[in-house]
């Protein structure tokens, strides 16, 4: 029998699949159905949504033959099957049923295609048939060079860096150059829990700090929200609903004031969940304009990766330096800028805007405004993470507060958006506040 794993491309779903059954009488049924999952070396799972003939059919016999293609080479295989079980929950079937919840959305079938179930069935035989030409060249990324040498080294490069910023900019790094993950970016959950924000990307015409997306939503709401590894490799079915809810996103969804800067058309996407201890530290995403741009080496050299970097991180947050007073910094008559810019900060929200320009919301935003005003007040510029702590306006949750990434998050923005105001580092435990000119600030309710 052909090993089920030398042929994994064909588990993908990029081509439908065909199952046969007959019924008692011997009459045949042939349906096509969405997904053929791979589970080990004898047994795969089919998704039960809405074949109420084949699953009669197979409850009376417990037999099947399906018929699966390689969405990359064409090649196809028949696959002799003995139905065992049905599973409706666990973490088989919630790997499935995150895979699909994807896809039938872009398809404008999420409400249709919820998964009820997945049938495990035993392969008796898988056999080939005529090979057929080619269906879709091989992407081109370094499939050939080894995953797991790569994370390990860089594993290992993570976790030598005492800063957790630059452990964030050692990974995106070595992922877009070494692995040639042509766009890549870490998200990192709101302080509300019901959204991810962007720290740090690579690959995209803009960083996009900042951007934010949904909890449960799409390839990275749903990696987030399951904590599983999503990986999908050939989005085209859904590609024009797709763009639909894009374009439907960018222009409705004011709660979203900066959207992804994701690819416009990808094909292949994989988000990894970045765990520590069961919590939720961030996402690690890859996507790619080539399909089949992302293969089960790539899945497993990422889910390395993503553990190391939500343990560094989470590290990084139970650091308490006990850093010095800060100065209070005084400005000169010949330093003094007259020039005033407009803040006006939302409390409901946190959300801070700079000339009428949104800049972030949630924690950064109370941060931002904290700091301009003290600024505003009393011409301070330095500060300590350990005060920030203890500043209980910010909102800050008593354990494992992420100010880190949050402080992260906002002096990359503010880089970005290259306004009035910025924020440096000095040294670890400490920020500094650049402004020129002085804020006007409208407290907004």
């Amino acid at each position: 029998m052909i090993s089920l794993n030398s042929i994994r491309d064909s588990f993908e779903g990029v081509i439908p699949s065909v199952i046969a059954t007959t019924d008692p009488a011997g009459m045949p049924n042939i349906s096509y159905l969405s997904h053929v999952y791979y589970v080990d070396e004898r047994h795969v799972a089919l998704s039960n949504q809405f074949f109420s003939k084949t699953a009669a059919n197979v409850r009376s016999s417990g037999l099947a033959t399906v018929m699966v293609v390689d969405g990359r080479s064409g090649a196809q295989h028949i696959l002799d099957l003995t139905f065992r079980h049905s599973e409706e929950n666990g973490e088989l079937f919630e790997r499935v049923a995150s895979h699909l919840a994807v896809m039938s959305a872009r398809q404008g079938m999420d409400n249709v295609m919820k998964l009820r179930s997945i049938d495990i069935y035993r392969v008796e035989d898988c056999r080939s048939i005529v090979p057929v030409a080619p269906l879709a060249e091989a992407p081109a990324t370094s499939a050939g060079t080894p995953r797991l040498p790569l994370a390990a080294n860089l594993a290992n490069a993570i976790a030598s860096q005492v800063d957790a910023e630059a452990m964030l900019d050692c990974a995106l790094d070595v992922l877009h150059k070494q692995f040639a993950f042509p766009n890549v970016m870490i998200l990192v959950p709101d302080d509300s829990g019901e959204k991810l924000t962007t720290i740090a990307s690579r690959g995209y015409a803009r960083f996009g700090i900042g951007s934010e997306t949904t909890m449960g939503s799409g390839t990275i709401g749903i990696a987030a929200s399951t904590r599983r590894p999503l990986r999908i490799s050939d989005m085209r079915r859904g590609q024009r609903y797709a763009s639909a809810v894009r374009a439907a996103f960018e222009a409705e969804d004011h709660t979203l004031r900066n959207p992804l800067p994701t690819l416009a058309e990808p094909l292949s996407q994989l988000a990894v969940p970045m765990l520590c201890r069961g919590r939720l530290t961030g996402v690690l995403f890859v996507e790619s304009p080539n399909s089949f741009a992302f293969g089960h080496e790539d899945e497993d050299a990422l889910l390395l990766v993503a553990s190391q970097l939500a343990v560094g991180l989470t590290l990084s947050e139970l650091e308490r330096f006990d850093s010095r007073p800060p100065e209070t910094t005084t400005e000169s008559p010949t330093q003094a800028k007259h020039t005033s810019f407009a803040v006006r900060y939302f409390s409901a929200d946190g959300s801070i805007f700079i000339n009428n320009e949104y800049v972030i919301r949630g924690v950064p935003g109370r941060l931002l405004y904290t700091l301009l005003r003290q600024y505003l007040d009393t011409r301070r510029s330095s500060f300590t993470n350990r005060e920030i702590r203890r500043d209980t306006s910010l909102g800050l949750p008593d354990f494992k507060d992420n100010l880190e990434t949050r402080l992260i998050l906002l002096r990359r923005r503010l880089e970005e958006k290259a306004g009035p105001v910025r924020i440096s580092r000095p040294e670890r435990g400490h920020i500094e506040l650049v402004v020129e000119g002085l804020p006007a600030i409208e407290l907004m309710t």
